[in-house]
């Protein structure tokens, strides 16, 4: 999707020896500041002064109907950094004895009020200018990172990690830049599961799709389409609407000539609401189900479709911690006593985006003898694709070539109903009524 963090260790102890090996510092330390390597490197090092911060970007949707993606994985990278002297205070630790800084560009689209191109690119811009920026973590959106964001940020050599972005084209080899990664889960594997919910589980043949034309909304609905077709299903219709819609009547009232078993529209707030409202209220749809994925399920959905989301299926990733489930537990306790409840599900995941920066900084970071320190630009990127098996606490992640950074296991993606499906499903309490596991191979494999 874009539409929702962590340290290394087999349990949790052994997470806060690391953490507190971090703050010590491990950079080399040199007379020279590593001017060759500087020199060296096509996009040059950024220099941060001594006791200046390590400035993080951050471009994410904080306003208008998609705040709540914006927000929640804000909150994600802020109690990563809270997190960096081992402990949840409310107070920022240091990482190689610099404070840290969050420089965040609002991604919304100022003519949609959703998260979108306009916004990505007026951010990218923005933390692009700054040569203080390390990396940034973001978008939310894909339609904000593909050829956007990620283009803007790459010019200049700057890492873009997403928390949220779940569109296959992002890494697909044929789109992929070099300097993109993201920690959220590669849509191939939730469109498959999708797929085999619908047709293996409900039984149902017939199905209708709806998106946006976003990267996020469109790949969804095509990979979906893709695998319901292979296990024998029928795509009735297939139609795209401006993410401005607020009248889907007249689209709903044509679906329903086809006669779907069900309706997909894997997209964000306040559509997702709407779609469900007014699919309740033809009464040719009688009886067809109503399904969106992670883009729909956070708050705004609940509050705009009130009764309305009674029914509707939503499919998310099911968390799987292992070895930092203890560190994942004190993540969500820490999260509500200083955020509150969380409003979407990409939290824990831009927790996991920034300790895999962080990680990446330690291992190229050059501190010179003034205190100061040097990172150059392609280290950082080649420092990342060098991560292996990282204990998230989302689960194990390892960055490939095309930037996902996620487990080389299977990916849980768990189908949640409504009104019992929370805005959180990452949550241990959440029981998925349907859940399947696949690795990116695997669903590429199928696709």
């Amino acid at each position: 999707m874009k539409n929702r963090k962590i340290l290394t260790g087999l349990a949790l102890g052994a997470v806060l020896v690391m953490v507190a090996a971090a703050c010590g510092g491990k950079a080399k330390t040199t007379s020279s500041g590593g001017t060759d390597k500087c020199r060296a490197d096509k996009f040059g090092c950024v220099i941060i002064g001594a006791g200046n911060p390590i400035n993080f970007g951050a471009i994410a949707s904080v306003s208008g109907s998609t705040a709540a993606l914006g927000t929640d994985s804000d909150n994600g990278v802020k109690l990563a950094m809270d997190y960096l002297d081992g402990n949840f205070d409310g107070r920022n630790g240091t990482l190689l004895g610099h404070p840290v800084k969050l420089t965040v560009g609002d991604e919304t689209d100022p003519t949609s009020g959703q998260c979108g191109k306009a916004g990505g690119q007026t951010s990218a811009t923005k933390l692009a200018a700054d040569p203080s920026i390390v990396a940034v973590i973001g978008t939310n959106c894909s339609s904000s990172a593909l050829g956007v964001s990620d283009t803007i940020l790459r010019n200049k050599g700057i890492v873009l990690i997403s928390p949220s972005n779940t569109s296959a084209k992002l890494t697909a080899p044929s789109f992929h830049n070099p300097f993109y990664f993201r920690t959220a889960q590669n849509d191939a594997i939730q469109a498959k599961v999708v797929a085999d919910f619908v047709f293996t589980k409900l039984g149902i043949q017939t199905a209708a799709t709806m998106n946006d034309g976003g990267p996020y909304t469109s790949g969804l609905t095509l990979g979906f389409a893709t695998f319901f077709k292979k296990l024998g299903g029928t795509i009735t219709a297939d139609e795209a609407f401006d993410p401005t819609t607020t009248d889907f009547k007249p689209l709903l009232t044509s679906i329903a000539q086809g006669k779907p078993g069900l309706i997909y529209f894997p997209d964000f707030d306040p559509p997702c609401a709407l779609i469900s409202i007014q699919a309740k209220q033809i009464s040719a749809l009688s009886g067809v189900k109503l399904m969106g994925s992670d883009g729909c399920n956070e708050a705004a959905f609940f509050k705009t479709a009130k009764s309305a989301a009674d029914g509707v299926y939503l499919s998310s990733p099911v968390a799987s911690p292992g070895a930092a489930s203890a560190l994942y537990t004190q993540f969500q306790t820490a999260y509500k006593a200083q955020y509150g409840t969380p409003q979407a599900s990409f939290g824990p995941n831009a927790f996991d985006a920034f300790n895999l920066l962080k990680t990446a900084i330690e291992k190229v970071a050059i501190k010179q003898s003034d205190g100061s320190l040097r990172v150059p630009r392609t280290a950082l990127r080649d420092a990342l694709l060098g991560i292996k098996d990282y204990q998230g606490i989302t689960g194990p992640l390892t960055c490939i070539s095309t930037g996902d950074c996620q487990s080389q296991l299977a990916v849980n993606i768990g189908v949640y109903l409504s009104p019992n499906a929370p805005t959180n499903p990452a949550a241990p309490n959440s029981v998925p009524v349907f859940q399947e596991k696949f690795s990116l191979t695997e669903a590429l494999q199928q696709g």
